[in-house]
């Protein structure tokens, strides 16, 4: 294997612009490998940072991408106006990895024009994201094409879980098996650790002294928050819902969550919907104290919250999609919830039962001390055996290695 002289991350998520899981991974595994080698991150925003091992360079919004057209293109055509800087800019990396479909088309004109190994990582499936047109319109089948061509391109394919790894087969058969690769996401076990304090909850109307049952996520289709918000009336009514969900798709689904969770307020106390994108520390406290954490997705190819949720030794409840069962393991640190969908689409067959099984897992891990405390042991220690960041820093670099000639 050949050495690494500095690797080049391309995200469009990066501190202190983080809204989801894929913001997470490049944060955390960039930190882990600028132990091990240089690394120069290059994402959306302002960001200006140098320490020693690790440079961050922020590219801003192209003020004219919605100008003149449907809005709905623009934040496509300004992923691409960003694209355009970070692979013109001088690269002296020996690799070039890309995170999310945002940034692919960069990466491949990096390895065009510098000559490198390009890699991505498959957070998440355009063909499997359909509706993804409300948000983008049309412009979606330029994100589609965009991480089509990146996936079809690239030298390796990093795919977070083995359901994954099977998606990108499938959804892109003209892709060589043997580049594919399955590398977890992980975690901070130092960060993520059971916190005893509380004051978080108390200042967003959280009575720490009651259950409740805790969601963490963006307000999209694919987080499936509208099943759980459906399941609050069969929820035990001791047990308090917190959803801090914040970020909608569109104003479509945002004005659809308000109205979900304005109906089943007004016939049930108890639920609280933080909108608002809470501090790392802030949401930590959360997941310590929750009595039990909901994964509800109806597409999810990892699922980081749940590592989240499980290193906090908080018991989890979710569907068992994507990823998701490499995560939690059923009787052991949670319960899954099987969930049908509609062929070639990411609608329950039966929502309402969705809902309501959703509803009866949350009741009996909450309502029973002895298995929820069970389930709460083996969560973090099953974490701790998995799912370290240190140990995906080195796997990832192996790999980078294989590819530098």
């Amino acid at each position: 294997m050949s050495e690494i002289s500095k690797v080049a991350f391309f995200t469009n998520e990066y501190p202190p612009y983080v809204y989801g899981g894929a913001g997470v991974h490049v944060e955390y595994l960039g930190r882990e490998l600028s132990k091990l080698v240089p690394v120069e991150v290059r994402c959306f925003g302002d960001q200006d940072i140098q320490t020693p091992n690790l440079r961050v360079k922020g590219y801003g919004p192209w003020s004219e991408a919605k100008k003149d057209t449907d809005p709905r293109f623009g934040g496509a055509l300004d992923a691409m106006y960003r694209n355009l800087g970070m692979a013109k800019d001088n690269l002296d990396a020996s690799v070039v990895h890309s995170h999310t479909w945002y940034v692919q088309f960069a990466g491949f004109l990096a390895k065009k024009l510098w000559g490198i190994p390009f890699v991505l990582t498959t957070h998440s499936l355009e063909p499997l994201r359909p509706w993804k047109v409300e948000q983008l319109g049309n412009a979606y089948h330029l994100s589609s094409w965009i991480e089509n061509n990146g996936i079809m391109q690239a030298d390796a394919v990093i795919a977070v879980s083995k359901d994954t790894r099977n998606d990108v087969l499938r959804c892109f058969p003209g892709v060589d098996p043997d580049k594919v690769k399955i590398i977890h996401n992980g975690i901070d076990l130092q960060q993520y650790r059971k916190n005893p304090s509380y004051d978080a909850l108390v200042k967003r109307g959280v009575d720490p002294e009651k259950p409740f049952v805790l969601f963490v996520g963006r307000v999209t289709r694919q987080k499936g928050i509208i099943h759980l918000v459906n399941a609050i009336p069969q929820i035990d009514p001791s047990i308090q819902v917190v959803l801090c969900a914040g970020a909608p798709d569109t104003v479509e689904i945002g004005r659809e969550m308000s109205e979900r969770v304005e109906a089943v307020s007004a016939h049930r106390p108890g639920v609280i919907w933080i909108s608002e994108m809470l501090p790392r520390e802030d949401v930590i406290q959360f997941y310590s104290h929750a009595t039990v954490f909901c994964c509800p997705s109806v597409y999810e190819p990892f699922g980081i919250i749940n590592l989240e949720a499980m290193a906090c030794e908080t018991a989890v409840v979710a569907s068992a999609v994507g990823g998701i069962p490499e995560v939690v393991v059923p009787e052991e640190t949670g319960l899954l919830v099987d969930l049908e969908l509609k062929p070639g689409t990411f609608e329950p067959v039966d929502p309402a039962k969705f809902s309501a099984d959703l509803a009866a897992g949350i009741n009996r891990v909450a309502l029973d001390a002895n298995l929820r405390q069970r389930f709460e042991v083996a969560s973090r220690r099953r974490v701790e055996d998995h799912f370290s960041w240190t140990a995906i820093a080195h796997r990832t670099l192996d790999l980078y290695k294989s590819l530098v000639r």
